[in-house]
């Protein structure tokens, strides 16, 4: 069952319905359909930019089911690890129109979802291990216990096959007990990767330090190759336990949403590191890819393909030349 893939990633996708106006989310009354979820959106990505990407999850029979399963068929992400079920459904969530740039309102039905009884006994592990590289963030492990039990183990047995790891905390707390549960849940699924993404304030929390310098050290200290916290528009730190660098980020004229702006960063910078670029130019072109991102309001509307993202990033070269 293994096409051999670039990255194989796993988690839930769902409808959003994006309010087409300003205001608040009981006022809408005209709403546009797009996909959501935070792996879809970096193997959407990842796809977009050439490489061969395999998404595993569950969905329900049901017309939000066939709406994401088309949406991601047309972005050439490969399907054949995904499982419809009968008796729960796909979910959704309601998002408030951007305003200046801002996070916006965004509200959730996902409970008893169909993704949330993903179990790893529903996948070939052959599906993943063969790929050459595995991305996992914390959302996925946070909707149930199989959940989680399913991303412990496969970043174990990834480990073990020498498979690299990228971890995105990607908080989500409202998902999770408390947020104790949240942060030693979370924390302990990123000692198990190779490379872990936090953003600044997400580091912060869960280390309780607020230097990039000092959550990349507490990271490096249990094992992580590498740590990335992304700085917004002040681009992103990385550091490894051989280098350290500061990566600008890219100037944008305006800024639509946010939202998705660290799934485009993993796919730039995983596809960095798949292409074999040095430390800092993957962390460049993750900070590209998240800068494009922001300037469209769909999650993945905004991610380029890659002569796209080239073009993007060398005309940002010659302006700061």
């Amino acid at each position: 069952m293994n096409p051999h893939f670039d990255v194989v990633t796993f988690g839930e996708a769902m409808v959003m319905f994006v309010a087409d106006e300003p205001g608040e989310l009981h006022q809408i009354e005209h709403f546009s359909r797009k996909m959501a979820g935070a792996e879809a959106n970096v193997a959407v990505g990842l796809s977009r930019l050439g490489f061969k990407v395999g998404w595993m999850s569950k969905l329900g029979r049901d017309p939000l089911g066939k709406y994401i399963s088309s949406v991601l068929n047309s972005e050439q992400v490969n399907m054949q690890a995904v499982l419809i079920q009968d008796d729960r459904s796909t979910g959704f969530q309601l998002k408030a129109k951007a305003v200046s740039g801002g996070d916006p309102q965004v509200q959730y039905f996902r409970r008893f979802s169909a993704a949330s009884t993903m179990s790893i006994d529903d996948f070939d592990a052959s599906y993943y291990l063969g790929a050459r590289h595995i991305h996992l963030t914390g959302i996925a492990p946070a909707l149930s216990d199989s959940c989680y039990h399913m991303a412990e183990s496969i970043m174990k047995q990834a480990g073990a096959a020498g498979i690299p790891i990228t971890f995105d905390p990607n908080l989500r707390p409202t998902l999770w007990p408390g947020e104790e549960a949240m942060k030693k849940g979370i924390n302990r699924l990123a000692a198990q990767a190779d490379w872990v993404l936090p953003g600044l304030s997400e580091g912060t929390f869960l280390t309780g330090f607020t230097a990039p310098s000092d959550i990349a050290a507490f990271y490096l200290d249990q094992g992580a190759k590498g740590v990335c916290i992304k700085l917004g528009p002040e681009g992103a730190y990385c550091r490894t336990r051989e280098e350290a660098c500061t990566v600008p980020g890219f100037k944008i004229a305006q800024v639509l949403d946010t939202v998705g702006a660290g799934d485009a960063f993993a796919a730039g910078f995983i596809s960095g590191l798949l292409s074999g670029l040095s430390l800092m130019e993957a962390v460049r072109r993750g900070n590209a890819m998240g800068a494009l991102a922001v300037t469209s309001t769909g999650d993945s509307d905004g991610l380029p393909a890659m002569q796209q993202l080239l073009e993007f990033m060398n005309s940002e070269r010659s302006a700061q030349q």
